[in-house]
């Protein structure tokens, strides 16, 4: 089916399906979609190469993914983002163009792109504070935007996209001080990572604001996986003044607390809470019809399908300038929370306020 033959099927003209499917800003989603179902059932399929002949472009976004190195980014969580990310690229027309690459070899993989004309944009992940890509790509002028923020950058100088951390982990700690906690361990994510950077500032905030300092003895900061959360748990559980309660910057983290948690022979929700972020994953889900963690939630997948949705504006109207989501995140109460222990909650009487945590 060619492009005329859709226009008459669906009664729209050729120029707004062209339009829809390009993803011109214009267009109202309610037709953007209606276009993209009605191309998927009778099977159109634009000429690619004609299209980017016509617009100058090459159709196609940009991941550089560096793996010589310890990364966040390489875990279901990127997972779910780039799902969401190439769903909103497949109904514009846009293919996804992935980089491999090793850390030293990061910046001239964006300069190759620009140089080809490889891509029309790039999304940027994982980003740290002062992160040199951002000046990067903007001195070679290729459209970007980031997953998250980078401390110490302007961040009204490109366009990205972010979960309030600080807010999700301060309200977190707040909810386990109310329910009389107050040895609090905090396992996080690489804090040269600017999220985990985030994440710890709300956790001290929320002691703070209570008159509480931290220990730490229940701070630790590594890459986000199931047995580093276990061994980081099992040494604080195995302390002579063990945490009451735990907060996990991943639930793939979480899943490692908690095997600590039941070889000590506690039960979590009740000996030991615990409370964890990013717990919405396609594959990895929270329990069935009610939540196994208490989480701050986010959807990672659509945090994907904005990011793409924000990058594709950017490339059909660069003079809007740079565009900033910022996305809160839901406090989702599950079984693995319950007041401090009762002795703890004693020797809190007792001390006051005065402790240190």
């Amino acid at each position: 089916m060619n492009l005329k033959q859709l226009s008459q099927k669906i009664g729209l003209s050729q120029t707004t399906i062209s339009r829809a499917l390009n993803g011109y800003p214009e267009v109202s989603e309610t037709t953007r979609e209606r276009v993209a179902e009605a191309a998927a059932r009778y099977g159109y399929r634009p000429n690619m190469r004609a299209k980017s002949l016509a617009t100058g472009r090459s159709m196609a976004i940009g991941h550089v993914i560096p793996v010589t190195s310890q990364h966040e980014m390489v875990n279901p969580v990127f997972a779910d983002f780039m799902a969401g990310a190439s769903e909103t690229y497949a109904k514009h027309g846009y293919d996804m163009h992935l980089s491999v690459t090793r850390d030293r070899d990061e910046e001239r993989a964006y300069r190759e792109m620009k140089a080809k004309g490889a891509v029309d944009g790039i999304i940027v992940q994982a980003p740290r504070k002062g992160d040199g890509r951002i000046n990067l790509l903007n001195e070679i002028g290729l459209p970007f935007v980031v997953h998250g923020r980078a401390s110490g950058s302007d961040e009204a100088s490109y366009s990205w996209i972010d979960i309030n951390n600080r807010r999700a982990f301060e309200r977190a700690t707040g909810f386990l001080l109310d329910l009389g906690h107050r040895r609090i361990a905090l396992i996080n994510g690489l804090e040269d990572m600017d999220f985990a950077a985030r994440r710890r500032a709300g956790f001290t905030q929320a002691l703070a604001a209570r008159g509480l300092t931290v220990d730490p003895d229940l701070m630790h900061s590594d890459e986000m996986t199931e047995i580093i959360g276990h061994d980081a748990a099992r040494r604080m559980l195995g302390a002579p003044n063990p945490p009451t309660a735990f907060l996990v910057s991943s639930i793939i983290s979480a899943i490692g607390v908690r095997r600590a948690i039941d070889e000590a022979g506690l039960r979590m929700g009740r000996d030991v809470s615990l409370v964890t972020h990013d717990d919405y994953l396609s594959y990895l889900k929270n329990g069935d019809q009610e939540a196994i963690y208490t989480a701050t939630r986010s959807s990672v997948y659509e945090a994907g399908r904005l990011a793409a949705h924000l990058l594709l504006h950017q490339i059909a109207r660069p003079c809007d300038g740079p565009q900033h989501r910022l996305l809160e995140a839901e406090l989702m109460l599950g079984q693995s929370t319950g007041p401090a222990p009762s002795d703890v909650l004693a020797r809190t009487a007792v001390a006051g306020r005065a402790g240190r945590v």
